[in-house]
């Protein structure tokens, strides 16, 4: 075998090409157009009061366009499967009807042809195939959109005895589609066109920031054609636990690895999901499901760094011959003091390892999120809602004008009926308090005052796929009281720290008081001179209402002046067709309608 070259002289990442696919791109703006043009019908030239019994029904029209975008993602694949995927993610944007029909979207595609994924393989390195991998399986274990993945073996390595070789190690090699960049291109092309045709809508600007989001979805597409950054990011993992015996990840071989093709130790483990296997390997699922749940929250608020796609396909269960304590020691799985002990082991079933795979799509979270993320993790071990909000404010995804007191008010009754659900219960008790929360919190869900940043999306992704994965693992799982005993073992970390603010904001209001009667002085002062004002400003909600009444006084007022131009028009035409005056009422009464139309822009709703 060669030796590992430094990871650092590892080939540079891919540049992004130039040009696009022209008939890719015709395609995708004909399906942009039909869908604009079916929304400014629609939501706004049909969302007049007079004209509104002849509009279709909002929510079932945008279900359509996402089973239609559905349906296009599956034929053309690309960027159009992970932007799906992301969009189903942003349930701070999108309707859950919208997100449950994008979340159907499987980044499974045809592959390639063989021959030109093994052409990719010999120009990345400049020789033929065998050299680089003596044996390599042309049936892929699996193809996404962006990649597809094949077994492998290295070449054997001098044995210890003359003439003898050790057999080459087992590996995956993962290698990005041919002319993948430029279909990536074309699709992020076709995503700056829609951000263009969305700016002039009043309401999105004021819910999205559009162009951010598009960044977001670029710089996210193409990170997950760095292969090489994909080998860094699971270096860290396997740094991050390094010492953690309840996790393994992968070994990356960097002699194996250039600007197309990822090399990897081959771990095909039983799948976490593969239920029966684990129960003929003696493992219990129950105990998966917590070691799953507790790696997570190490990831998340030790760590700051998670891995962001943890579906079944990602993760593998390693039974291992020896229990593995969590302080790194071994003990035979059959060993017990006693029988007490013997039952123990039976209890915990044989020990296992979890196995992570797929690095591209991670989550590093920066020190912005990482105190507000733990703020939410005490706020929610203690069920503190008003701690939760400031932990959202913290981390800057409220909307200017969010109405606080009303986001601690919907906590507060979250916790008083989800508290102690176990997580298989879940979407059941969701269902049966949807009316309620609809009908109580209607203003919440209506306005939405979120717009959260891809770091933090990602981390929600995952929490959703781990929620999922915890169910079909242990229905009776309750990520309630694993999640007390981590915030009470990190609120004990930080007693030192939290101790220091403390005495510093002591130090801090002890400065004020000594200045506290000055200040009351010159407040006296001004009231004798009659220079003392007073400052009111209206709660949100109530901003919010006037500024909707107002609009709608706008809207009557434009549409009554538009009516009542166009039924004189026709009365005077009706009694004389030759009267000049009926023309100029017809007239008005057409311009005053496109005026409106064009300058209120109503939103899609």
């Amino acid at each position: 075998m060669l030796p590992a070259s430094d990871p650092a002289a590892a080939p540079p990442p891919p540049r992004s090409p130039a040009g696009i696919d022209p008939r890719r791109f015709r395609k995708l703006r004909r399906f942009l157009a039909r869908t604009f043009l079916q929304a400014f019908w629609h939501d706004v030239v049909l969302n007049r009061p007079l004209l509104r019994w002849a509009r279709r029904e909002p929510l079932g029209r945008w279900q359509r366009v996402a089973q239609d975008y559905r349906s296009l993602a599956v034929e053309m694949g690309g960027v159009l499967i992970k932007l799906g995927q992301f969009l189903s993610i942003r349930v701070d944007l999108l309707p859950p009807e919208i997100t449950r029909e994008l979340a159907g979207l499987q980044d499974r595609v045809p592959p390639e042809p063989v021959d030109e994924v093994i052409a990719q393989i010999e120009a990345d390195f400049g020789r033929p195939l065998e050299e680089v991998f003596p044996h390599f399986d042309r049936e892929p274990l699996g193809a996404a959109s962006l990649a597809q993945v094949h077994a492998a073996r290295l070449p054997a390595e001098p044995g210890g005895a003359p003439g003898e070789d050790m057999p080459g190690e087992d590996v995956v090699v993962k290698v990005l589609r041919p002319r993948i960049g430029v279909l990536v291109e074309t699709d992020l092309a076709a995503l700056r066109l829609a951000v263009r045709w969305l700016r002039p809508w009043r309401r999105i600007r004021q819910r999205v920031d559009l162009d951010r989001l598009a960044e977001e979805v670029a710089a996210t597409t193409r990170a997950e054609l760095d292969v090489v950054a994909e080998g860094h990011n699971a270096e860290r993992f396997a740094a991050d636990f390094a010492d953690d015996p309840r996790v393994k990840i992968p070994r990356v071989y960097w002699h194996r690895t250039a600007v197309h093709t990822l090399t990897l130790e081959n771990v095909a483990y039983i799948r976490i999901a593969d239920h029966e296997a684990l129960a003929a390997a003696g493992i219990s699922r129950q105990e998966v499901a917590r070691v799953l749940y507790g790696v997570y929250m190490q990831q998340l608020f030790v760590n700051n760094f998670v891995h962001a796609d943890p579906h079944p396909g990602n993760l593998f269960i390693r039974p291992l011959p020896a229990a593995v304590r969590e302080d790194g020691g071994m003990e035979s799985a059959t060993a017990g003091d006693g029988e007490g002990g013997a039952a123990a082991a039976a209890a915990a079933g044989t020990p296992f390892q979890i196995v992570f795979v797929d690095f591209g799509m991670v989550a590093a979270i920066g020190p912005r999120y990482r105190q507000a993320l733990r703020e939410y993790l005490f706020g929610l071990g203690s069920r503190d809602a008003e701690r939760m909000i400031q932990s959202y404010v913290a981390a800057g995804v409220l909307l200017p004008g969010a109405d606080i007191q009303r986001l601690v008010e919907v906590h507060e009754d979250l916790f008083r009926r989800f508290w102690g659900v176990r997580i298989g219960e879940l979407r059941e008790v969701a269902f049966s308090e949807a009316a309620y929360f609809l009908r109580e919190y209607r203003d919440l869900l209506y306005e939405m005052p979120f717009q959260v940043q891809v770091e933090l999306l990602f981390v929600s992704r995952a929490v959703g796929l781990l929620a999922g994965l915890a169910t079909s693992l242990d229905p009776r799982f309750d990520p309630w009281a694993e999640t007390i005993p981590f915030a009470e073992q990190l609120a004990a970390e930080e007693a030192g720290p939290v101790l220091s603010a403390f005495l510093r904001d002591a130090a801090g209001q002890a400065r004020a008081a000594l200045g506290l009667p000055e200040k009351i002085e010159r407040v006296l002062a001004r009231t004798e001179r009659g220079n003392l004002a007073v400052q009111v400003a209206l709660p949100a909600e109530s901003r919010r209402l006037l500024e909707r009444f107002e609009r709608t006084v706008l809207r009557l007022a434009w549409s009554v002046v538009s009516a009542g131009l166009l039924v004189a028009g026709a009365v005077l035409r009706g009694a004389d067709a030759a009267d000049p005056l009926a023309p100029w009422l017809l007239g008005g009464a057409a311009v005053t309608f496109l005026w409106g139309l064009l300058r209120r822009r109503l939103p899609l709703s």
